[in-house]
């Protein structure tokens, strides 16, 4: 588990920048035992009417390419 853990880690950083850019961050939660990323979304993009958006569009298909066994990326508080 703690290679998939790394993998996503990775992914993430790939598309920190982007969000980074926009005035916002991600940081990962978790990845639970059936491949379920759980992410935080901070700064401006906490609670922008697009992070959803966001989150399914950019950062869970960024992740699934890079790490083909998870199965989703959902947002935590």
């Amino acid at each position: 588990m703690e290679d998939i853990k790394s993998r996503v880690m990775a992914a993430l950083e790939k598309i920190r920048p982007y969000l980074v850019a926009d005035g916002g961050d991600i940081k990962l939660v978790d990845v639970t035992e059936d491949f379920i990323v759980k992410v935080q979304l901070t700064g401006a993009c906490h609670g922008c009417p697009f992070s959803m958006q966001t989150l399914k569009a950019g950062v869970e298909m960024a992740v699934k390419k890079d790490v083909p066994e998870i199965i989703e990326v959902v947002e935590v508080d």
